[in-house]
């Protein structure tokens, strides 16, 4: 089916373009989201007709998607889960979830939007796609942990943590906490031995 796209769609075409497209995304996408018309004469001669004011008000949504973008862009997004030793989540996170936890930060992002290939299974730090407009994109991270720690751990480390490597960190903050009480045990043991040779000299 030949088609005049209203505006820019990726791998298709820009605006005012004439292509060919399946008439199934034709019918289900691009017509109904009124994304597209059908290519004939009636229909070319509405878009002339309004082709400056199609270009004017995709120029103003593209300067707030950009404005929005600047914002969004490089936010993370934590989503706690449920996963294995191996961080394979018994679940999954789906593009609604992240339009979801995004809302959530005060961001309108609707489902759509997520450029989600697949679903997100395992534990880590994974890149994802926002499409706030046909020209403009800004990229998040979501990362998906087994708690808020494991979360701020993995942001620390730029990469998902192994349960040995959580194991280790959290025998070393053990450690250090012990260290810091011997130490201070340390200096109230050599202040209570000061204070009873003061008193012993006194004395004398």
């Amino acid at each position: 089916m030949q088609v005049i796209l209203l505006e820019r769609i990726e791998n298709l075409g820009q605006m005012g373009d004439e292509v060919s497209v399946k008439p199934g995304f034709a019918r289900n996408y691009l017509l109904p989201q009124k994304k597209a018309l059908r290519a004939n004469d009636a229909n070319r001669g509405y878009f002339e007709s309004r082709r400056a004011e199609l270009e004017a008000r995709n120029l103003e949504r593209r300067k707030e998607a950009e404005q929005a973008g600047e914002k969004i862009g490089g936010m993370t997004v934590v989503m706690i889960r449920q996963a294995g030793e191996g961080g394979q989540l018994y679940g999954s996170v789906s593009a609604r979830d992240i339009a979801d936890a995004l809302r959530d930060q005060g961001a309108n992002i609707e489902r759509g939007q997520v450029q989600l290939n697949r679903q997100i299974k395992t534990v880590g730090l994974h890149p994802v796609t926002l499409r706030l407009h046909p020209e403009v994109t800004a990229e998040i991270t979501v990362n998906v942990a087994r708690s808020e720690a494991e979360a701020e751990t993995q942001v620390a480390a730029g990469e998902e943590v192994s349960p040995e490597e959580q194991q280790e960190i959290a025998e070393q903050a053990v450690e250090e906490v012990l260290s810091e009480v011997e130490a201070l045990e340390e200096e109230e043991a050599a202040a209570e031995e000061g204070e009873e040779e003061a008193g012993q000299s006194g004395q004398t």
